[in-house]
């Protein structure tokens, strides 16, 4: 199992109709390193931000490159200090986005890395939203440019304050020191920006190949529902393959097979969905399974794959339903 990022808060539970699991499902996103508690939440005002000072980075100084930096010399700011040392010239990165990005962080006294994900060689994906990420974090990355390296030194009140984290060796009074390359930024408006694939079959519902971040049409046929899970792209992404142990970062659309009425979606909600295929029914877990990032899928999930003749109290959903999805898979987490 891959290790979660310290910067993470362990996740509330899933919102979303399509992330409730079978009663014996686990998830495989259990955090086994500390993080800031969601419960929680900072009660310090926004910080000022200022230019430095910052340890320099000594190697790795290309975007996408493990860095190297400096140990602090003297007293670090009481501030926030953020510097974009490589500009990017892609989207705007706004608070409650979710940010893709390879970091790697240590303490500004003694230069201890206490975390990277350039080792892991999977970057991170996080809401910049207050008890999801330390506070440095939503502050440094708002309004940076997606291709941007930014290195910021948090002092304890914008990371993890008086208490620090035991188990990284963070003291409550370490500054910490970040360098972060900023890969994608994702919110509602997000869409799949994959190559279109034909939709040939006439027995098969037809997805919208819309990529404006509104929701797809999803016309479903006057034809007996498939017996089998269908999991077909409508989209085709150039992204790595989702594995079976892995969490996503999806928009979706949610309708019954039966009448084509809409039951759940992330684009009523205005909020990305994020989970592991392991908390998901069984048909999300097998259709999304191997399919790219970047790409729209329709998946069709029989009953004996979805909720059965158990479907979630208030949902709309009948027994015995079957389901149609169309997902959009925006980025790995």
């Amino acid at each position: 199992m891959r290790r979660r990022s310290l910067l993470i808060a362990v996740p509330a539970g899933l919102a979303t109709l399509a992330a409730c699991g079978d009663e014996d499902s686990g998830s495989s996103e259990a955090s086994d390193s500390p993080s800031p508690s969601a419960s929680q939440p900072s009660a310090a005002p926004s910080p000022k931000i200022v230019d430095g000072p910052l340890p320099a980075i000594t190697a790795g100084t290309k975007l996408g490159e493990k860095p190297t930096i400096a140990k602090g010399s003297g007293d670090p700011s009481k501030d926030l200090a953020v510097k974009t040392v490589i500009a990017g010239n892609g989207g705007t990165v706004a608070e409650n986005d979710y940010v893709q990005a390879n970091y790697l962080g240590q303490v500004w006294a003694t230069a201890k890395v206490f975390d990277n994900s350039y080792d892991r060689k999977t970057p991170l994906v996080i809401q910049l939203a207050q008890g999801s990420i330390i506070d440095g974090w939503r502050y440094a990355l708002a309004g940076k440019k997606v291709g941007s390296r930014v290195q910021m030194a948090v002092p304890p009140t914008w990371g993890y304050g008086t208490q620090g984290n035991s188990q990284a060796g963070i003291k409550g009074t370490d500054t910490l020191v970040f360098v972060v390359d900023v890969q994608g930024t994702f919110n509602a408006k997000s869409s799949a920006k994959g190559t279109e694939v034909a939709q040939d079959s006439v027995d098969l519902p037809k997805v919208g190949t819309n990529t404006d971040g509104k929701a797809p049409s999803i016309e479903v046929p006057d034809t007996d529902a498939p017996t089998k899970l269908v999991a077909s792209y409508i989209l085709e992404g150039d992204g790595e393959k989702v594995g079976a142990e892995d969490s996503v970062l999806v928009q979706y659309k949610g309708v019954l097979w039966d009448g084509g009425k809409e039951f759940d979606a992330t684009y009523t909600n205005k909020q990305l969905a994020s989970f592991s295929l392991q908390q998901v029914v069984k048909g999300w877990a097998q259709g999304l399974t191997g399919k790219k990032v970047g790409s729209r899928v329709l998946v069709v999930i029989p009953p004996d794959l979805g909720y059965g003749d158990n479907p979630p109290q208030g949902s709309g959903i009948k027994k015995d339903s079957t389901l149609v999805f169309s997902v959009d898979i925006l980025a790995k987490m």
